[in-house]
């Protein structure tokens, strides 16, 4: 549901390809952002949503295909796309030199925000942050989570149609990253900013109102995290055994499927976990270490899709929309 209650789409994708060289990074997506939702992004590197958000952003020009950011063209209006988007990267951009009010000051020079509103609406962005009693102090002094906090003030000073987030909780402990959320989660209500995200932690995507799996260039599924976990349905059972090679084709027999190998164990979907687990015992002739079932997560998802889960060091430091965030924030133009 979004927060007007809406259906048109804030971000439109169609046909959407790149090429480098002989790389199809991007293979001919569709894709649709409604107005006031939290879109997750999810793949892991090398799968095209970097690429694509590079593309949304403006940072990359596209091969084939068609894109529109608040109802603007990417390719035919870069600038009027950039004054209505805000960005948090994962690597910091703030100038740690500055003081938190002096680095909101100054991106509101840059995006023209009227002069008039400036105080105020630096005000109020620093008290949704909590970081109210820290506006005078130098930003080098502050915490990762606090210089996060400070980094989603700024991307919604000028109050964008879409805010875009690069894994924005990287690295935070788990504290910090439910801290972060609380805010997120109430910018769409609070503002009716939209919301798209990219993410390899599954617990995060779940914040999302809806999410693409994105892998070999491809969108694999779309839909809200109840209707993707539905795709795996009944139980997940998790096994280790004596040899994984041979008891592998006992256990397809038994559940009426083929196990996924992953990290040293055997998945297995099943209708009734509670039940499979005392056959599985029973009826398998290599010894079974250990089992264990639960309901369906994100990953099994993604597992299920694309053979293989999303490991955190996926998420390498090399990602290209952080190297060129800097860049990016140079070229802001006002609204």
């Amino acid at each position: 549901m979004t927060v007007d209650g809406s259906s048109e789409a804030v971000i439109q994708v169609q046909g959407l390809a790149k090429h480098f060289g002989e790389v199809e990074a991007v293979r001919g997506i569709d894709l649709e952002v409604r107005p006031g939702e939290i879109f997750g992004f999810l793949g892991p590197n090398g799968a095209g949503k970097t690429t694509t958000i590079n593309i949304l952003c403006t940072l990359l020009r596209a091969t084939a295909g068609r894109a529109t950011v608040a109802g603007i063209d990417v390719e035919h209006d870069p600038a009027g796309v950039r004054s209505r988007i805000g960005l948090v990267f994962q690597d910091p951009s703030l100038d740690g030199q500055l003081t938190a009010q002096e680095n909101l000051e100054f991106h509101a020079f840059v995006y023209d925000v009227p002069a008039g509103e400036r105080a105020g609406r630096i005000a109020a962005a620093l008290e949704m942050v909590e970081l109210t009693d820290r506006a005078k102090s130098i930003v080098m002094t502050f915490s990762g989570g606090m210089k996060r906090r400070l980094e989603i003030a700024r991307g919604i000073l000028h109050t964008p149609d879409v805010l875009f987030l690069d894994e924005p909780t990287i690295g935070l402990d788990p504290q910090t990253r439910r801290h972060i959320w609380g805010y997120l989660s109430e910018l769409p209500k609070r503002q009716g900013v939209t919301i798209f995200m990219t993410t390899h932690y599954m617990d995060e995507a779940e914040y999302c109102d809806r999410i693409a799996i994105i892998d070999h260039g491809q969108i694999q599924a779309v839909g809200t995290p109840d209707e993707l976990k539905s795709m795996v349905g009944g139980d997940v059972v998790t096994i280790t055994t004596a040899d994984n090679a041979a008891a592998a084709p006992e256990i397809a027999a038994l559940a009426g499927s083929d196990p996924i190998a992953d990290n040293g164990t055997l998945r297995v979907e099943v209708a009734d976990g509670a039940a499979f687990v005392p056959r599985l015992v029973r009826e398998t002739s290599v010894e079974v270490t250990s089992v264990a079932f639960r309901r369906p997560s994100l990953d099994d998802v993604f597992l299920k899709l694309t053979g293989r889960a999303i490991r955190e060091e996926e998420a390498g430091s090399t990602d290209a929309l952080r190297m060129m965030g800097r860049a990016w924030m140079g070229r802001g133009q006002g609204r």
